[in-house]
């Protein structure tokens, strides 16, 4: 398995449920930041991630990408937002092979032909992933829970968080369809990755959370 964007809030969870895996035997890593972690499964790549051509060899012989790297719009010009959203996104993955499973996670809003600059450069990004791979899929995840000390680096993001702990009960049970969690994500992932054949092309909180208990 390969994890792009593992020191991130869902990347941490994922790359947790990765290494937990009994069936997973090699999970690589690829940041801009040493991780912290040491575990007989985990190789590192710290290199600048906007530049594939530079690490692409390590990326072979993998047969699953969760790519979990992600900023936020807020004050971005679309310009900058879609380079780091849509141009690196694509290409690392004319980097792979066409029969990899690549897991993107997108937001809930994405939308290719909408208003919102973020929720369209999203949705271009999901769609060049469908015509690469024909096992692509975007995870469109609502409100997440993070688990196992899995932190936002965002500091509005880890208040949120903070202040939201208390509720999310009351999420779960109100908003069934858009409360997930960091571990079942990544559960989900690797479900795609042991090759389910019934799973949409995008999954929201409900998909993501079925198929965590596969």
């Amino acid at each position: 398995m390969i994890v792009f964007g593992a020191t991130g809030m869902v990347g941490q969870g994922v790359l947790r449920e990765c290494l937990l895996a009994p069936d997973v035997s090699e999970v690589l890593v690829v940041g801009r930041t040493p991780m912290g972690v040491t575990d007989p499964k985990l190789t590192e790549v710290i290199t600048d991630v906007s530049r594939p051509s530079g690490y692409a060899a390590f990326l072979q012989g993998f047969d699953a990408v969760f790519f979990c790297l992600g900023v936020g719009s807020t004050g971005m010009k679309e310009a900058d937002y879609r380079r780091v959203t849509y141009t690196m996104t694509t290409d690392v993955a004319r980097t792979l092979r066409r029969d990899v499973t690549f897991v993107y996670v997108s937001a809930q809003g994405a939308d290719a032909h909408g208003r919102r600059m973020w929720a369209r450069v999203k949705g271009e990004t999901e769609n060049a992933l469908f015509e690469r791979f024909d096992r692509a899929y975007a995870m469109r995840p609502g409100l997440i829970r993070a688990m196992h000390g899995a932190i936002s680096k965002t500091r509005s993001y880890r208040l949120l968080y903070k202040i939201g702990t208390p509720l999310w009960p009351v999420f779960t049970r109100v908003l069934p369809r858009w409360v997930t969690t960091t571990e079942a994500i990544g559960r989900a992932m690797l479900t795609l990755a042991r090759g389910e054949k019934n799973a949409p092309k995008i999954l929201y909180a409900t998909g993501i959370n079925r198929l965590a208990r596969m």
